[in-house]
C-alpha cells in the first residue's frame, strides 16, 4: 500500500520536527485530542452538519443531518466532549433528505425530532428509543407540512412543545409523538432551547450578510417563560467570520451543553478554510456573565485549547477500514440517495459483502459512501465482479459531481466531474481487481491491479477542489464511494484506509 502520505522517521541530522497540528488517531486519521490535556478543532471531522448534543449523566451524545444518506442519523458517544465514536444509526430505512435533527431525553426516553423531504413534501418526524443504542422506532410523521428545524422544549408546567421554522411553535402530547392544537407565533426562527436557572435561553443562527459564504451570526434571547416576553442578548455570543483568511467559517446550529466539571461549552458546525470537508463539528468554551448571559471565550478556533475538565477517557473513531466479515454493514457506510429497500442490496456470503448492481454507471447507482475527516489519505478496495456488474472506487459529491474508476465489461471506465470519459477506456481482463485512490490536498490519482498483480498507476491526475458545497450549490460533501452498476453483483473483499499521520 502506498504510504507516501504517512509521516516517516525524521532524519537524525535534521532539526527536531515541530509538534503535529493534530493528534494522530486510528489509521493515521487526524484526531482532536492532542494527548497533552488540550484539543484542536474539529472534534468530529468531516461532513457532520447541524449537530445536536445531549448530556445524559456522564455521557454525551451527538447526531447530525444525514441528508440523502441511509442508514442515517448516526449517533455518536463521548464522555469528554472531545473524543467521539459512532454507536448506532437511528434511521435504518430511507426517509428522504434528512436535516436539522434535535436529540432530547424526556422522562427516561430518547427522541430525535427531524425534518425530512421526500419528493415535493417537507415534514417533521420523530423517532424514539428506550436505549440510545436502539432499537429506534420507525419515524412518526407529525403532520407539520412545510416546517423545518424542529426544537423540543418543556415549559415551566411540564408541557412539551416543538418550535419550528417561521418563528412558530406547537404543543405536543405527553408522549411527544403527536401534536396538540395549532401552530402559534413564537419569538425566534429555528432556535435551540435551554433552561438554566430562572430563564429559558434560545439560540438561532441567521446569515451575517457579510464575510465568506456560509458565515452566520448566532443570536441569543431569554425569557422566564416559553410564551415570552423574550429579551435579546445585548452582545454577540460569538463573532461572525471576519474574512476569507479565517481558519474556520462558522455557520451556526449552535448548542449549549454543560461540561463534566459544570462549566459550559458551545457545539456548532463550521467550514474549514480550504479543507473541502463539509460542515465539521466544533467545540468552544463558554462563560456566563454576572447578569446571566453567555458568550464564547478562549482562543481562536484553529488553536489548541484546554479540554473540558474531569472528562472520562472515551474512544475516538471510527476506523474506516473494513474486511466485510462482520455480517452487517459498518456504521461508516451509507447509501447515497437511497430508495425504499436499498439496504436489501447488501448481503454477506462468508467471503465478503455482496453489493447488488444498480443503474448504468456511477451517476445513478446509489453508491455506498463514507465520510472522511482528512485532507489527504490513501484508500484501497479489493473486489470481485459477478455477472455483468461494474465495480469501482470513487470520490462522490452527488449525482452531478464525482471522480472515479470502475471495472466492468472487460474494460476500465474513468469518470470525471459527473461524466464518463469514454475515450479513456482500456481493456482489463479478469474479475478479481484492486483499486487505490490517493488524495493529497485535493489532487487525486488512481492505481489499478489485476488480482494480486502489480499496481499500475493511471496517468490521470485530477483536482477535486471544486467539488464542495459552495461551488456545487449543494449541502452534500465529497465522500469516498464504493459502487456497483449494471447487472449482477460486486463482492467487496477488503477496504483499507490510511490517513495522513503527521502530515496534516
Amino acid at each position: 500500500m502506498n504510504t507516501s502520505l504517512v509521516g516517516r522517521a525524521a532524519d537524525t541530522r535534521a532539526e527536531p520536527a515541530p509538534p503535529p497540528r493534530f493528534g494522530i488517531g486510528v489509521e493515521g486519521q487526524r484526531r482532536a485530542d492532542l494527548g497533552d490535556g488540550s484539543f484542536r478543532n474539529p472534534v468530529v471531522g468531516g461532513d457532520h452538519p447541524d449537530p445536536t448534543v445531549l448530556k445524559d449523566g456522564a455521557d454525551y451524545y451527538l447526531t447530525f443531518s444525514s441528508l440523502q444518506s441511509c442508514p442515517g442519523a448516526v449517533i455518536w458517544h463521548s464522555r469528554d466532549l472531545v473524543n467521539w465514536a459512532p454507536i448506532a444509526a437511528a434511521l435504518t430505512q430511507p426517509l428522504g433528505t434528512v436535516r436539522a435533527p434535535h436529540l432530547v431525553k424526556h422522562q427516561g426516553r430518547y427522541f430525535i425530532y427531524l425534518c425530512a423531504q421526500r419528493g415535493g413534501r417537507l415534514a417533521i418526524h420523530v423517532s424514539h428509543a428506550d436505549n440510545m443504542r436502539g432499537p429506534w422506532s420507525d419515524p412518526v410523521d407529525l403532520g407539520l407540512d412545510g416546517c423545518t428545524d424542529p426544537a423540543h422544549a418543556v415549559d415551566e408546567d411540564g408541557s412539551r412543545h416543538l418550535f419550528v421554522s417561521g418563528g412558530r411553535r406547537i404543543a405536543l402530547t405527553d408522549d411527544g409523538l403527536a401534536t396538540r392544537g395549532a401552530l402559534v407565533r413564537a419569538h425566534a426562527e429555528a432556535p435551540r432551547l435551554l433552561r438554566r436557572g430562572e430563564f429559558f435561553y434560545s439560540l438561532g443562527a441567521t446569515a451575517s450578510g457579510d464575510g465568506p459564504p456560509g458565515s452566520h451570526v448566532v443570536k441569543v434571547a431569554r425569557s422566564p417563560s416559553l410564551s415570552g416576553p423574550w429579551e435579546a442578548c445585548p452582545f454577540k455570543l460569538m463573532d461572525r467570520t471576519n474574512g476569507a483568511a479565517d481558519a474556520w467559517w462558522t455557520s451556526g446550529h449552535a448548542n449549549l451543553v454543560e461540561g463534566p466539571a459544570g462549566d459550559w461549552w458551545l457545539v456548532c458546525h463550521g467550514h474549514e478554510n480550504g479543507g473541502r470537508l463539509g460542515r465539521q463539528t466544533l467545540l468552544q468554551p463558554v462563560e456566563w456573565t454576572r447578569d446571566g448571559w453567555c458568550r464564547v471565550k478562549g482562543d481562536q478556533l484553529d488553536r489548541p485549547q484546554r479540554k473540558p475538565r474531569r472528562g472520562a477517557a472515551s474512544p475516538a473513531g471510527p476506523a474506516l477500514s473494513d474486511d466485510f466479515s462482520s455480517g452487517r454493514l459498518g456504521l461508516q457506510w451509507s447509501f447515497f440517495d437511497a430508495a425504499p429497500g436499498e439496504l436489501l442490496r447488501v448481503r454477506h456470503d462468508g467471503a465478503g459483502l455482496l453489493l447488488a448492481a444498480k443503474g448504468r454507471s456511477l451517476a445513478d447507482c446509489s453508491p455506498l459512501t463514507c465520510v472522511l475527516g482528512d485532507r489527504s489519505y490513501v484508500a484501497e478496495l479489493e473486489f470481485e465482479l459477478i455477472g455483468a456488474a461494474q465495480g469501482g472506487l470513487a470520490l462522490f459529491h452527488d449525482a452531478r459531481g464525482f471522480v472515479g474508476v470502475g471495472i466492468g465489461d472487460g474494460c476500465m471506465h474513468t469518470y470525471s466531474y459527473g461524466q464518463e470519459h469514454r475515450w479513456m477506456q482500456q481493456p482489463v481482463p479478469g474479475r478479481h481487481h484492486r483499486l487505490r485512490v490517493t488524495n493529497h490536498r485535493h489532487l487525486v490519482s488512481f492505481e489499478h491491479a489485476i488480482g494480486d498483480g502489480p499496481w499500475v498507476p493511471s496517468p490521470w491526475l485530477k483536482d477535486v477542489s471544486a467539488l464542495h458545497q459552495t461551488v456545487q450549490d449543494s449541502f452534500a460533501s465529497l465522500r469516498l464511494a464504493l459502487f456497483a452498476a449494471g447487472e449482477g453483483e460486486v463482492r467487496l473483499r477488503r477496504f483499507i484506509y490510511l490517513g495522513p499521520g503527521r502530515d496534516t
